[in-house]
């Protein structure tokens, strides 16, 4: 499945905060990616048309299945990455940043190798 950039950004967002946040608003993602509403209101918009989020008369957005795929597929990289990098010697502030990057535009088989590099040096 095919996603733009910015769409696993807000993706990858819901997931990690509907992990700490009882219930995920438009304005919560705007307040942690610094964005304003509009812009995120509009990109609610194109996730729910692409059927990745449902968003409830309430206002609450939650994940669909494909819409959790692409998040925790996304989160996983850029866990990874992160702490590949870190252990390469990386700031861990200047790893998580340069991982955000990686994140969506290494190949799936670059991705499995350094996993399996990664956990088999665990």
């Amino acid at each position: 499945m095919i996603v733009n950039e910015s769409a696993e950004n807000y993706l990858e967002t819901i997931l990690i905060l509907g992990n700490r946040l009882p219930v995920v608003r438009a304005v919560d993602i705007a307040t942690e990616l610094g964005f304003k509403k509009s812009s995120v209101s509009i990109a609610m918009k194109n996730l729910r048309e692409k059927h990745h989020i449902t968003v409830a008369d309430t206002g609450f957005i939650t994940l669909t299945e494909s819409g959790r795929a692409i998040a925790e597929e996304i989160y996983e990289r850029h866990q990874l990455l992160t702490q590949w990098l870190t252990r390469l010697g990386v700031d861990p502030k200047i790893a998580a940043e340069d991982a955000c990057k990686m994140e969506h535009v290494i190949s799936r088989e670059s991705f499995d190798a350094i996993k399996k590099h990664v956990n088999g040096a665990l």
